[in-house]
């Protein structure tokens, strides 16, 4: 038998509805997507109609590629006389934009008994550009696509600035409710660079499926239940002080909570005789078992703890433009979905016993997966078991389609083996499951070299960009607000030295690398916004203009590959949907910046002709919008000056 946890009826799920708004909301306010209307509207004005052809999950009113794959796909499928429902699929993006916008290697297609190199010189030759495409060339067995940039200009330019914050928006998700769970911290303990990594790959998951049209429920599951909570009430009999529990109660507990500790070891190590239940650790275990049992003083302590650390944690995620739906923890597992549970691993032959203790052989289903403990000898739980409770519970109060849990890859193997015992619970949406894992952080202290709370990297961080902008007066003195500037940008760069490269990868915590305003960092973002934001500040131009501006006279081809770049943001967004690869969505925009600062010295704004200036001043617009929209993805907060 389970130990009864009366404690799940007597707590009203402390904090559990709790929502944080971003720092500094968008700057334009969302508009619809785009509409088959519009779309045509656009077309009209450049001679163009709409492809037949509309392929089930492409969006071509919320995405300029997607319209031109409609027509690709229309066009080779009458030249070649393959389905359309294989082409789609088979076009790619080139790996880079000299190859092509889209390209399709000629062998996906399956026509046998011909040769592919044949085939793609016949279908170039024969291939109608139709107003849709520059250009159609085949390399060797490959078919490629070049946009028609004049199509780019209009479509591309118009959406993103008519829709503002919405552009690249896609419902690919519609009517899907996706549950994301992530940070997850220890109360009383460190938040570390593991719930540091869950954190922000967390909020942009969620930001990212939330954009592409699905309903996300954001899960905090705090480590708020256990024997260290006895730990610690003991340690704050002994250590405790009121007012620095409620001004900082996370870093005060942590405190407590290494004291006592080092006072337990120092006992266990000790001669000297003490009465049986009177040691640090029997106190400790006594007082959890009062909290098991439902004491009301033992209960209330802990709920104290418990809702200051959330207050605080609030605080921090807002930094972070981190906002949760819901703070749950193991402690709300109910008492009953566990005992269900446990009778379902017996009912379906999936429990043996071991010296009193309960597990289940997943070694018959997957050999990797081992054998896990489900119960101590001592009729407890572990922390395998409210998992699988967990999971139960969330699927019955919110019908999920989809349950995304971010946790660090050290936690394969327990993630893998609770997912596969709720396979076999025959759970049929346990198959709805992900594992989103990343890798360690290596050397994350602070700069004095110890092991600190997310709270003191942001802060010397904060105090690091504030002392480079100081450095340039003149500037300087034109930011209403430096420090909060600061706070921004330093922000920006602990998140993008996390999520520039692959997630799974462990990286190494670097100052002065994660600091400088050169190379690819937050900061080089940061600047990069707040210079395009700078040109569309300065120009003397109504911004109503610029949508009807006269594209024809982006002649340049550092403008043509920019426009190139922009119409690539949709599908960017579906590729790291994907994926789940924060990466995707920084490496295009680092590489969209590149372009955007190739393009200064060539297409100025400032001393040009109205109608030039309008046109160029619509792209940057378009390009600092898209920039701006994908580092709110990020969950970052664009500045306008730095």
């Amino acid at each position: 038998m389970l130990i009864k946890l009366p404690y799940c009826h007597l707590i009203k799920r402390a904090f559990a509805t709790k929502v944080v708004t971003p720092r500094i909301a968008p700057r334009y306010r969302p508009k619809m997507l785009g509409s088959v209307e519009s779309l045509t509207e656009n077309l009209n004005t450049l001679s163009l109609k709409l492809p037949e052809v509309s392929i089930q999950g492409s969006f071509p009113e919320s995405n300029p590629v997607d319209l031109l794959r409609n027509y690709i796909t229309q066009e080779l499928s009458k030249i070649s006389g393959v389905d359309k429902d294989l082409i789609f699929p088979a076009l790619e993006w080139g790996t880079t934009l000299e190859k092509g916008d889209l390209l399709i290697p000629v062998p996906r297609l399956r026509i046998k008994g011909a040769n592919p190199k044949d085939l793609a010189e016949k279908w170039a030759a024969a291939f109608p550009k139709g107003g849709y495409l520059k250009d159609v060339i085949a390399q060797g067995p490959f078919l490629q696509f070049f946009f028609n940039t004049s199509v780019l200009y209009k479509l591309v330019i118009s959406d993103a600035l008519e829709r503002g914050d919405d552009f690249g928006a896609l419902p690919l998700g519609k009517g899907q409710k996706v549950i994301v769970e992530f940070s997850s911290p220890n109360i009383a303990k460190p938040f570390h660079a593991g719930h540091l990594r869950s954190t922000i790959i967390g909020g942009f998951i969620s930001n990212l499926y939330e954009k592409l049209g699905h309903e996300v429920i954001r899960m905090n599951y705090l480590g708020d239940w256990g024997k260290q909570f006895g730990v610690l009430a003991v340690g704050f009999e002994r250590y405790g002080d009121e007012a620095k529990l409620k001004t900082d109660p996370i870093n005060h507990l942590f405190e407590v909570y290494v004291k006592i500790n080092q006072d337990i070891k120092a006992q266990s190590e000790s001669t000297e005789e003490i009465a049986e239940g009177q040691s640090l650790d029997d106190q400790a275990r006594a007082f959890f078992k009062k909290m098991e049992n439902g004491d009301e003083s033992a209960l209330s302590l802990w709920k104290r703890f418990r809702e200051l650390s959330i207050e605080k944690y609030i605080d921090t995620y807002a930094r972070l433009n981190i906002k949760y739906d819901l703070y749950s923890g193991e402690s709300q597992v109910p008492q009953e979905i566990m005992d269900e549970a446990t009778k379902i691993f017996e009912e379906k032959g999936l429990v043996t016993e071991d010296q009193g203790a309960k597990l289940i052989d997943l070694t018959k289903f997957n050999k990797k997966l081992g054998k896990a403990i489900v119960q101590k000898k001592d009729g407890t739980s572990l922390y395998l078991t409210r998992d699988v409770g967990a999971a139960i519970d969330r699927y019955r109060k919110y019908k999920f389609d989809k349950m995304i849990y971010v946790i660090a890859s050290q936690q394969d193997l327990h993630t893998a083996q609770f997912f596969e015992i709720l396979k076999r619970m025959d759970f049929e949406w346990a198959k709805n499951l992900t594992h989103i894992n990343f890798g360690m952080v290596l050397g994350m202290s602070s700069r004095r070299g110890t092991v600190v709370f997310l709270d003191n990297i942001l802060e010397e961080t904060k105090e690091k960009m504030h002392d480079v902008m100081r450095k340039n007066d003149s500037k300087y003195q034109q930011i209403a607000n430096p420090e909060e500037v600061a706070d921004l940008v330093g922000i920006s760069a602990v998140m993008i030295q996390d999520m520039q490269s692959k997630r799974i990868n462990n990286y190494e915590f670097k100052w002065e690398r994660m600091t400088s305003f050169e190379g690819d960092t937050g900061p080089y973002l940061q600047y990069a916004h707040s210079r395009l934001a700078s040109i569309t500040r300065n120009a003397d131009i109504d911004l109503a203009e610029l949508p009807g501006a006269d594209f024809g006279l982006l002649v340049e081809p550092q403008a043509e590959y920019l426009i190139r770049l922009l119409a690539q943001y949709p599908d960017v967004l579906r590729t790291s949907l994907k994926n789940h690869e924060p990466s995707t969505l920084v490496t295009y925009l680092f590489k969209l910046t590149h372009q955007v600062s190739s393009c200064y010295d060539v297409l100025w704004v400032a001393g040009q002709e109205k109608p030039l200036a309008t046109a160029r001043l619509a792209l940057y617009a378009s390009a600092r919008q898209i920039l701006y929209n994908g580092m709110l993805l990020l969950g970052l907060t664009p500045v306008e000056r730095m």
